[in-house]
């Protein structure tokens, strides 16, 4: 229970934020992931995992990233239907399923002519004799079919294959190639390192005239490993006429929140002052974005400064304000303020849900304090909201963290009566939590039993366990998870990172 809460009569956001004082719990390693440095290159899988991904050791090991707990959608949902790279592409049913089956023949049988290409055989005079009827739809095909074949072995000879048929494409009678095109022969270069044939595109579409999106924006700004290729690819885009920033207001708020996709916050706040001192007036979306950003850098009274700019400039929190302010008082270990701000957030009508309580409990969870963040789960149930399978996971990594596994244990067992499935990080918590009260062989279990319930593990999952083995004495069982890893076929070119292991 928490006593003395009450309703902040006509109280507004910004009073609260005086009682966000900096402190040294409240952000801890403020400049990780704050420069241009290596989170650009980190490859994040459909289900939001980071592959590759080593064990992260310190009071954040084992957590949710703060950057998909606080992370911002674009305005009105996903981006138009002319940035679609071709990801996203839905068959349909009936007839239009049928004409997709057709196209994915045909896509399949020039894909395999652009293998062929080489000495003696001409992929180009083949394709003219093929004679297949060029769309959108069929160009789509055969470049989403190269972009995810790519490996180690092909990633040199694929970007000529794509931009081969891309040129043959763009020639044939009757077609010409779009924005969502441009961007999907980048995307191919971009996996395969070409970033100066990227820049060139880029030119292309310049050059004809052609709108280029956010999504060619990302591209672009991905494979530019540079602080300074960065900055001026900004610079490039804030003045591009054919810059379609929608949905976005302005091209300021496109790129800062692209630049806050991939965690570049010192960028953000290079693109912030260019913003301000271009007379462009910042919207909650642009404060969202760039108070995130202080947030993550440590830059707390900066953060605190932002949020009264808001207020003093007649801006209203949104849900997504909110919920970082929650996990900033969670955090700060302010509970009692934490809960005047959630009666405050109904009083306006602007009703607090799972992820706001989620990122609260995760921000309490960070600062040990436990009684909280039961205190709050309890409150969540209490108000209807049904808690998925992050809550589930924030708790769990809270209190395997502050070592009360039984605890952990018994969030786990209520998650699977309530039906909801663990992912990754749930069942790395789990396995953690075991390791630490010395149950390696239900650790190991675990970690079978993850792809039987359709979760593979990411490779922090098997580099925890097999520390924790280590570190024990387990020499034997760390190598059989190391084994049970190879024969699964996982993280193959990462084995190295077991040092001492010989493979037989």
């Amino acid at each position: 229970m928490i006593p003395g809460a009450h309703l902040p009569p006509l109280r507004t956001v910004r009073a609260l934020s005086a009682r966000l004082c900096p402190s040294r719990h409240l952000c801890s390693d403020g400049s990780r992931n704050g420069g241009e440095g290596p989170s650009d290159t980190v490859q994040i899988n459909g289900g939001g995992v980071r592959e590759g991904e080593e064990e992260v050791t310190g009071p954040d090991a084992g957590r949710f990233p703060r950057e998909m707990l606080l992370r911002l959608p674009p305005p009105g949902g996903p981006p138009e239907s002319d940035d679609d790279d071709g990801e996203i592409f839905s068959p349909g049913h009936g007839p239009r399923r049928r004409s997709f089956e057709d196209v994915r023949l045909e896509g399949d049988r020039i894909f395999r002519i652009l293998l062929q290409d080489g000495p003696g055989f001409s992929a180009r005079q083949a394709l003219d004799e093929m004679r297949p009827k060029v769309s959108n739809v069929l160009v789509r095909e055969v470049l989403f079919r190269i972009v995810v074949s790519v490996d180690g072995v092909n990633r040199e000879r694929y970007p000529r294959l794509a931009y081969k048929f891309f040129v043959w494409a763009g020639q044939q009678e009757g077609y010409r190639h779009d924005t969502s095109m441009y961007n999907l022969v980048m995307k191919v270069f971009a996996e395969c390192g070409e970033v100066k044939a990227m820049w060139r595109l880029f030119e292309e579409m310049a050059e004809k005239g052609l709108p280029v999106s956010a999504r060619t924006f990302h591209l672009l700004i991905c494979a530019s490993g540079k602080v300074g290729l960065r900055r001026r690819l900004v610079e490039r885009f804030i003045r591009l006429s054919t810059f379609s920033y929608r949905p976005f207001r302005n091209a300021f708020n496109a790129i800062l929140h692209t630049l806050l996709t991939i965690e570049q916050y010192s960028l953000i706040e290079w693109v912030h002052e260019k913003m301000i001192l271009e007379g462009y007036l910042p919207d909650v979306l642009t404060y969202n974005i760039v108070m995130r950003a202080k947030y993550m850098l440590g830059r707390l009274d900066q953060f605190h400064r932002l949020l009264d700019e808001m207020g003093r400039n007649g801006l209203t929190p949104d849900l997504h304000t909110y919920n970082l302010l929650l996990h900033v008082l969670g955090k700060g270990d302010k509970p009692l303020a934490a809960l005047n701000l959630l009666n405050y957030m109904s009083d306006v009508g602007c009703v607090p849900n799972v992820l706001h309580f989620t990122n609260l409990i995760d921000g309490l969870g960070r600062a040990g304090n436990l009684e909280a963040c039961k205190y709050f789960f309890d409150e969540m149930v209490k108000k209807g909201c049904e808690p998925d399978v992050v809550c589930y996971t924030v708790m769990i990594t809270s209190y395997v963290a502050a070592g009360e596994f039984e605890e952990a244990q018994r969030f786990f067992d209520d998650m699977l009566v309530r039906g909801q499935l663990p992912n990754v990080y749930t069942y790395n918590s789990m396995i953690r939590g075991l390791c630490t009260v010395g149950e390696f062989d239900k650790a190991f279990s675990m970690l079978k039993d993850m792809e039987s319930h359709g979760c593979t593990p990411n490779f922090s999952v098997y580099s925890s366990l097999v520390s924790r083995m280590r570190n024990a004495g387990k020499d034997s069982q760390a190598n059989n998870v190391i084994k049970y890893m190879t024969d699964k076929g996982h993280y193959l070119h990462l084995l190295s990172r077991f040092g001492g292991y010989r493979r037989c």
